[in-house]
């Protein structure tokens, strides 16, 4: 029997040492946790007993690691010694993969049982192997990439994962920001509890507040009973606030005491509610800038901003496009009971070199399309949308700020329309869409 111990001090391998005298123990010391994978290719383990200390002090993601070992020497059983105030690490632990944990300190008597039940418990077929290291993962629950941003990505979940702080997650539309929340709640404390996403700019503003914290019946014309809102619904789990930028000062003066006192009161109610529930947030913009402009409250956005993850746009992810096909493909050959075996170089040269102002949705719902419309194994070019095929030039675009007046924006249209056809008013008029002499008529009007 071969264990490793992943201590601070040398303390419990001794202890170690002295339970399990034999010949046939073997009991080794590594303190650095960044050297925890070497041992793994040099030697093969039985047990790797590794603690709390170990993992939150260490220079790498600790979780991680585990989930390494376990995925790649199935037999050796992890067993993780947590301080009480590492709990949530033990619960991450056994997430990625760890046999049991126990809480420090821990007798002698108790630490035999707890390697001795390892062993007892090892899978049949499961034999320990050497590591082969690989400094990177290609995914994480269901999100999918190698490149070095998602890396950062992936360790801030499980940093995130591990304790129960608000955390705030920011990216262009379409970066996978609802993903990583799953990936956290997935990975948390709190995995066996709901996950309920509020996708807060879809609502209403008027129905904002009943949807998340709920009415009693009465409470306003229609509210024939009450209603439980999603903060009730996610007890004991995790509520993730996508696009919180676009919540109203009221909504976000009640979000405020939830994250202040844990409680909130339903709509037309008079008795406070406990709230047992991780918030997770996420937005498209720079919360910085509303509070700046008095859109959004100082204090709650300093409440939502305690723990930040940014999610990198598909143009900054280098080496991660062909591994998205191929995961877009596996998927969509399911979905559609096909047989799409690849796809053609020039297509893989053509999406690698599109900038993806849409990112990793825009690219899924690429993939979705040509595996719907290739009738044979492998993607080709034509099968991809038009500005994606050779010889296609992009028409120029227009970008307005919200409020900008409608009469300086068709002004706008108008010139820009006339400059891309070179002043040719019946070509400019087929652009917009409208006959020529109203396009005239618009020229006198605003003096084009």
């Amino acid at each position: 029997m071969r264990i490793i111990c992943v201590t601070k001090t040398s303390e419990l391998r001794e202890r170690l040492r002295r339970l399990f005298p034999t010949d046939a123990s073997q009991v080794d010391y590594e303190p650095n946790l960044d050297r925890v994978l070497e041992r793994f290719e040099e030697t093969v383990y039985d047990i790797l007993l590794i603690s709390s200390v170990a993992v939150r002090e260490g220079e790498i993601d600790g979780v991680e690691m585990l989930d390494v070992v376990s995925a790649r020497s199935p037999g050796t059983q992890v067993l993780f010694l947590a301080e009480e105030r590492d709990l949530k690490l033990a619960m991450s632990s056994l997430a990625a993969g760890a046999y049991q944990y126990a809480t420090l300190p821990i007798s002698d008597d108790e630490l035999r049982l707890l390697v001795e039940a390892a062993i007892a418990n090892r899978p049949p077929d499961a034999t320990p192997l050497r590591v082969q290291k690989d400094k990177t993962r290609a995914r994480m629950e269901d999100l999918v990439g190698r490149s070095s941003p998602m890396q950062q990505v992936y360790r801030q979940i499980r940093q995130a994962a591990a304790t129960d702080v608000a955390v705030l997650l920011v990216g262009e539309t379409g970066t996978g920001k609802d993903l990583a929340a799953d990936a956290i709640h997935r990975q948390s404390a709190v995995s066996n509890g709901p996950f309920v996403p509020v996708h807060l700019g879809a609502l209403p503003a008027e129905l904002v507040a009943s949807e998340l914290f709920g009415h009693e019946k009465g409470a306003f014309t229609g509210a024939l009973e009450r209603y439980q809102g999603k903060f009730e619904q996610s007890k004991g789990g995790t509520i993730f606030l996508d696009e919180i930028g676009t919540l109203e000062e009221r909504v976000q003066i009640s979000l405020l005491r939830v994250l202040e006192r844990k409680e909130f009161q339903r709509l037309g109610g008079k008795r406070a509610v406990k709230a047992d529930v991780r918030i997770l947030a996420a937005t498209n913009e720079e919360l910085s800038e509303a509070v700046a402009n008095g859109s959004f409250r100082e204090d709650l956005y300093y409440r939502l901003d305690v723990f930040r993850i940014a999610l990198p746009p598909l143009r900054e992810r280098q080496g991660d496009i062909p591994l998205l096909i191929d995961h877009f493909l596996k998927r969509y050959n399911r979905y559609f009971q096909k047989n799409v075996s690849g796809i053609s170089p020039e297509c893989i040269a053509a999406l690698e070199g599109s900038d993806w102002p849409g990112n990793v949705r825009e690219l899924k719902n690429v993939i979705q399309r040509a595996v719907l419309v290739c009738q044979g194994e492998v993607i080709l070019p034509e099968h991809l949308p038009p500005r994606f095929r050779p010889g296609f030039e992009s028409r120029p675009t227009v970008t307005f700020e919200i409020g900008t007046p409608l009469h300086e924006v068709e002004r706008e249209l108008i010139v820009r329309s006339l400059a891309s056809v070179n002043n040719n008013r019946t070509a400019a008029a087929k652009l917009l869409g409208i006959s020529r002499r109203a396009l005239y008529n618009k020229i006198d009007k605003y003096g084009v």
